[in-house]
Parts: C-alpha cells; sequence; structure tokens
C-alpha cells in the first residue's frame, strides 16, 4: 500500500502554504476555474497538466480541490527544504529521461488505491509557456493502470514569476481550463517507444485543446 511520506509537521506545512497560495492567489491574480464537473466523484484518476510555472502545483490543488499524489522531478528530493516541501504533498521522486520502474511502481500503488495521481507529461515547465514535447512515462502509467485520464490547461501563470509590484498593479487573469475524463485505447500487443510517443502525443493534444493557440506550441496546428 503507497503510504506518502508525511509526519505532521508535512501536513501541517501543506495546509499552511496552500491557505498562503489561496491568499496570494487572491491578491496578485483574478482566477477562474472553468469545467470543475468533469471531474470525477470517485477514483482512480490521472491528472494532467501543462506547466508554465512554479506554483502550477498549488494552483491545481486549490482550483480541483482535490487530494493529489505528485510525481516530481527526483532533483527535488536532494535538499532538505525542497524534499521537505513536496513531500507535504505526498510527492514521489521520478528519474526523467529514462525507464524509472520505482517511480511506476508508485505510480501504480497510488492508482490501485482510487487515488489521485498528477503529473506534468512534459516533465519540466516551459519557459516561454508553450507546450513542449511529452515524455511517454504518463501514457504508459494511463496504459498499464488502465485509468482515466483528467487533462487541465493553465494560462496565465506565466506571469506569477513576474516582480510582485509588477503583479499588483497588474492582477493577471489566470484559468484552470477542466476537460473531460478520456481512457486511451490500449495497443493490442504490449506498446513499444513509437506507440508510447503517439499515445503521449495524444494525451497533450487534450491538453493543447484546452488552451489558446499561442499556448499550443509543439501541439498546434503547425506543430511547433
Amino acid at each position: 500500500m503507497y503510504q506518502p511520506h508525511r509526519t505532521r509537521a508535512n501536513r501541517f506545512a501543506r495546509q499552511w502554504i496552500l491557505s498562503l497560495c489561496d491568499f496570494l492567489f487572491s491578491i496578485f491574480c483574478r482566477r477562474q476555474v472553468r469545467g470543475i464537473e468533469n471531474i470525477p466523484k470517485n477514483g482512480p484518476l490521472l491528472v494532467v497538466s501543462n506547466h508554465v510555472s512554479y506554483a502550477d502545483q498549488y494552483l491545481l490543488v486549490i482550483s480541483l480541490n482535490q487530494e493529489m499524489i505528485f510525481m516530481a522531478k527526483e532533483e527535488l528530493f536532494r535538499y532538505q527544504p525542497l524534499k521537505f516541501l513536496v513531500e507535504s504533498f505526498g510527492a514521489f521522486p521520478v528519474r526523467r529521461g529514462g525507464m524509472d520502474r520505482k517511480a511506476l511502481s508508485e505510480a501504480g500503488q497510488v492508482l490501485d488505491q482510487g487515488l489521485t495521481l498528477f503529473m506534468f507529461p512534459e516533465g519540466t515547465r516551459s519557459k516561454n509557456g508553450k507546450l513542449k514535447p511529452a515524455y511517454p512515462g504518463t501514457a504508459l502509467i494511463a496504459l498499464h493502470n488502465r485509468v482515466p485520464i483528467l487533462p487541465v490547461g493553465i494560462t496565465g501563470m506565466e506571469f506569477a514569476e513576474k516582480d510582485p509590484f509588477w503583479l499588483v498593479f497588474h492582477r493577471p487573469q489566470i484559468t484552470v481550463n477542466i476537460g473531460r475524463p478520456f481512457h486511451l485505447n490500449a495497443p493490442s500487443s504490449k506498446p513499444n517507444k513509437t506507440q508510447l510517443k503517439e499515445l503521449a502525443g495524444y494525451i497533450m493534444e487534450q491538453i493543447a485543446a484546452l488552451l489558446p493557440p499561442r499556448y499550443r506550441g509543439h501541439y498546434g496546428d503547425g506543430g511547433g
């Protein structure tokens, strides 16, 4: 059974961070959440989203009002303050750029328990706000566990890292657009790398459909 590493201090930190983020979002931004009715009432569930700022995961937890387990890049677990922070959200590490069997196993345990797993298919944030090519791990997890996928498109969060004074006077519009859940069509045999890449692309296309054209990047009409 998957047990997120949370001490009492972790749990307190999580609630404090979410309360702080909710307060800051209300001051510095105008936030809108669309499609909340698309969130399944029962798990398991795989939530996927584009990634444009360091605060995306906090925005999503607040906006979806869901207890989500995150897959986070292993680099965040190398430094104690960051490790404490990500573990407060029940995150576990994943090694990017290869087949991380331990992370895949932990993801399966999360979903087997009917919980919500969250992933950024791109693996890292986009510095220009445009979608980047996805890693195949999201498709592999969705296929192996046969779970519904909930796509989410975030716009406006690229402004969250601007100067605080700029944010106070501009209060950018942040939109969390939640799509309808879908399943991947499983290949008749074990998927190869090409098929996984195509399926990961299909997942990203569902996210792209929730975003304005300027955000679609690699998954826009022209593929770039």
